[in-house]
């Protein structure tokens, strides 16, 4: 008996082998045909890359939707401008910046308060305006002042994580080397075909600086602005970049630094309301 038993499992052992390796072969053959998903930041990965990929990557390093959505629903951040003027003069201001969310970017109130050593002033953003407002009466912001508020807002890290909820489109373009570092490039469309291309390091998937072109003054040539980003940390489980620098044309013209940000901070409306009267005086 035992001399039939020893072939018999031999020839199962044989057929057991070959029908593994005729299902690895299937499964190999069909797992070719489907093209991965990409996993932007890790080495050694030959994908294709979207745009939509890297932005939810984006997204996930600097703390997830769900924990950006909650712990970033308003706050207020503190902290000091430095402003360069064509002539190289240099003019210091703290500032408050307060802030509510809503379902999108053009849903947000925004204030912020500044103080120089010769005034101080507020601008406010809110149901889609903008205004300001100086010693308890509302003016009309100068053109340049208003387009430097809402850049901030257009052209930001906040467009790109907040991309689905305001309807931007996200574009891959590249990865480069620059600077001695590996870099994603991304370019995001908002609905109103506003323009900004994102440079993001490809090992950490924080946003280094990001480029727009717009012109100084109505009408007048298009300028290209570079803001860059530094010396990131984490601010109640989300990653902030507490100090950012603007160029144009290569030219610094502002360089801010925060010193304190704290989400979750009750605010009350009357400080984004805007009053039916209004003056227009220039600061």
């Amino acid at each position: 008996m035992r001399r039939f038993i020893t072939p018999l499992l031999a020839l199962c052992l044989l057929a057991t082998v070959f029908l593994g390796i005729s299902a690895q072969e299937k499964a190999t053959q069909e797992n070719s045909k489907v093209e991965a998903k990409p996993t932007p930041g890790k080495p050694g990965v030959n994908r294709v890359i979207t745009g939509n990929d890297l932005a939810e990557s984006a997204l996930y390093a600097y703390g997830s939707r769900g924990l950006l959505a909650q712990i970033r629903r308003n706050g207020i951040e503190r902290g000091r401008i430095i402003r360069t003027s064509n002539d190289g003069h240099t003019e210091e201001a703290t500032y408050e910046r307060r802030f509510v969310r809503g379902e999108d970017a053009t849903k947000d109130k925004i204030r912020i308060d500044q103080k120089m050593p010769t005034m101080e002033y507020s601008l406010v953003f809110g149901d889609g305006r903008l205004w300001g407002i100086i010693n308890g009466a509302n003016f009309t912001p100068r053109e340049d002042a208003a387009a430097s508020f809402m850049s901030q807002q257009w052209h930001s890290i906040d467009a790109l994580l907040r991309y689905k909820e305001n309807g931007s489109k996200v574009d891959y373009i590249d990865k480069v080397k620059q600077k001695g570092l590996d870099i994603y490039i991304a370019d995001l469309t908002d609905k109103e075909n506003r323009k900004t291309r994102y440079y993001i390091s490809a090992n950490s998937l924080r946003v280094l600086w990001l480029e727009y072109e717009e012109p100084l003054e109505t009408g007048g040539p298009p300028v290209k602005f570079t803001r860059e980003f530094h010396n990131y940390r984490v601010a109640q489980g989300t990653l902030v970049p507490y100090r950012s620098v603007l160029l144009a044309n290569d030219k610094v013209l502002q360089e801010t630094n925060v010193s304190s940000v704290t989400y979750g901070v009750k605010l009350e409306d009357d400080i984004f309301r805007n009053p039916d009267a209004q003056a227009n005086n220039n600061p």
